[in-house]
């Protein structure tokens, strides 16, 4: 199986940005959209959403550092090379190599993470920001609850030191994929073959399990410095935001997610879509029209 199959009307691309490689596809016309995957994922999520949007987006769908077939560098001692200023870094500069100093954003999880630290460090480039299912990485710490602690299990086991955590997913890549992905709220009933044999061929290759590893540990570190440094400074999102989550994820429940995005955020809206935690899995339809909607209204 090929991603390829997945994306057949789309051009696969290796961008060499940032000292890394960073892989994806790129297809459409219109407006640029970048589209960011969370975790344990690749950019394989957008295959149900893509068809739709790149009638009126260029859509540029890549793999986050640490993740798919982008590179999987060594972290280092403070994670700091897996921190979300750089990652965000990468896809400002796969931007700037298609051509594009401005553009809109839709992100989910891991990739929502680092879209809002894209969109802070690189306000300019922004021009409208979507997120799918997180709170803010600083509050959803400084707010865990019992509860949260028992559901977000990964997000404890992942922030232990290497080699671990990395031993652990080695031995079973495909089995840790299938509990991460299959104990939420949907199972594993909406994913799409292909892309889960996707997740999975991802999820075993050399280095996947150290980088989703060392994105886990930036973002207990040194994310959190970086969040709580803007805070002091006053800074917040300027750009029209949207956040959008899964009424049946553990976001909702454990959180006030928009909330917590007013908090930062100077323009922001958002509301729960019927679903887990996969919005453009489970409910690609209803988020077509949610993201299609926000994007072409007037700021």
């Amino acid at each position: 199986m090929s991603i390829n199959q997945l994306f057949p009307d789309f051009e696969p691309r290796v961008f060499e940005v940032n000292g890394i490689q960073i892989a994806g596809h790129i297809g459409g016309s219109g407006s640029p959209l970048l589209l960011l995957h969370g975790h344990p994922q690749t950019h394989a999520i957008w295959h149900k959403l893509a068809p739709a949007l790149m009638k009126s987006h260029t859509l540029v769908m890549t793999d986050l550092r640490g993740y798919g077939d982008s590179s999987k560098p060594q972290g280092d001692v403070d994670h700091s090379n897996y921190s979300k200023r750089v990652m965000a870094q990468d896809q400002v500069e796969v931007m700037n190599q298609l051509g594009f100093d401005r553009f809109d954003v839709l992100a989910h999880d891991r990739g929502a993470r680092v879209a809002h630290r894209l969109a802070m460090d690189h306000a300019d480039a922004v021009n409208k920001l979507i997120m799918l299912d997180i709170a803010p990485t600083l509050s959803m710490y400084e707010k865990t609850t019992e509860a949260f602690a028992k559901a977000y299990w990964h997000w404890f086991f992942l922030i232990q030191p290497s080699p671990l955590p990395e031993r652990l997913i080695e031995a079973d890549p495909a089995g840790y994929l299938r509990d991460v992905m299959g104990r939420r709220f949907a199972g594993l009933k909406p994913f799409d073959p292909l892309a889960l044999a996707e997740y999975m061929r991802c999820v075993a290759l050399p280095g996947a399990a150290h980088g989703m590893c060392e994105d886990y540990r930036a973002a207990a570190g040194i994310d959190l410095i970086h969040d709580r440094e803007d805070i002091a400074a006053g800074k917040k999102l300027e750009m029209p935001t949207m956040v959008l989550w899964g009424a049946d994820g553990v976001v909702n429940k454990c959180f006030k997610p928009l909330e917590e995005w007013q908090a930062i955020c100077r323009n922001v809206i958002g509301e729960t879509l019927p679903c887990g935690h996969y919005l453009p899995e489970e409910a690609p339809d209803m988020l077509l029209e949610k993201v299609a909607t926000f994007l072409h209204q007037d700021s």
